[in-house]
C-alpha cells in the first residue's frame, strides 16, 4: 500500500502493509495541524488509546501537513493548544497521494475531510465514515463499530442490531433469528 512518514516521539515509516495479518487499523483524516476540532479528536483517541491496544488495533492520523508541523503540535502542551504526548503516530501526507486515494482530499483547498476507515487484519476497509470539516467524530461509536466488526468476523453466522456492544445480544441473518432476535428484547 502506502509508505506513510510519521511523527511519534521521533520519525518513523509506517507502512499500512506492516499491519496485515497482524492487527486492525484505524486511519483517520483531519484537515489541518494547530487547528481547532481536530485537537479534539486527536487527543481523544490518545486518551482511549489502550482500548483499541487491548482489541489489537493500531490508530494513525493523518494530514497534509508535514512531519515538522506534527513535531511542532506534539510538543505543544494541551493547554497551550497542542497535542502533548500521544500514543500513536501522526502520517504526514504532504503530496497528498493518501488523501487522494481514500477519497477524502479537497482539491481546491488542499486539504483532507474527516475521513474514518476501519481496516481489518487482511487490509480490507470495512467501515468508512466521511465528515464536513465543522464536524468531529465520536470516539465512543468508532470503537463500537470495530467491535461489531470484529465481532461478525469472529462469528461469521451472526450480525450486529443497530447500536450493538459487547455482551448484547445478536442475531442469526435469518428470518428465524430475527424474530428470536425481536422475541427477546
Amino acid at each position: 500500500m502506502f509508505l506513510m512518514v510519521s511523527f511519534w516521539c521521533n520519525y518513523i515509516q509506517v507502512k499500512l502493509s506492516d499491519y496485515i495479518g497482524k492487527k486492525y487499523v484505524i486511519l483517520f483524516f483531519y484537515p489541518l495541524d494547530f487547528t481547532f476540532v481536530c485537537p479534539t479528536e486527536i487527543t481523544a483517541f490518545s486518551d482511549r488509546h489502550e482500548e483499541f491496544e487491548k482489541i489489537n488495533t493500531e490508530i494513525l492520523g493523518v494530514s497534509v501537513d508535514s512531519v515538522f508541523s506534527h513535531l511542532a503540535w506534539v510538543q505543544t502542551e494541551r493547554k497551550s493548544g497542542g497535542l502533548g504526548d500521544l500514543k500513536y503516530p501522526l502520517v504526514s501526507d504532504v503530496t497528498k497521494s493518501i488523501s487522494k486515494s481514500f477519497g477524502v482530499l479537497i482539491p481546491d483547498q488542499g486539504i483532507a475531510l474527516r475521513g474514518l476507515f476501519i481496516i481489518d487484519k487482511e487490509g480490507v476497509i470495512q467501515h468508512s465514515t466521511i465528515n464536513n470539516l465543522g464536524i468531529g467524530r465520536s470516539v465512543d461509536e468508532t470503537l463500537r463499530t470495530l467491535q461489531a466488526l470484529q465481532y461478525v468476523q469472529e462469528n461469521p453466522d451472526e450480525v450486529c442490531p443497530a447500536g450493538w456492544k459487547p455482551g448484547e445480544k445478536s442475531m442469526k441473518p435469518d428470518p428465524k433469528g430475527s424474530k428470536e432476535y425481536f422475541a427477546a428484547i
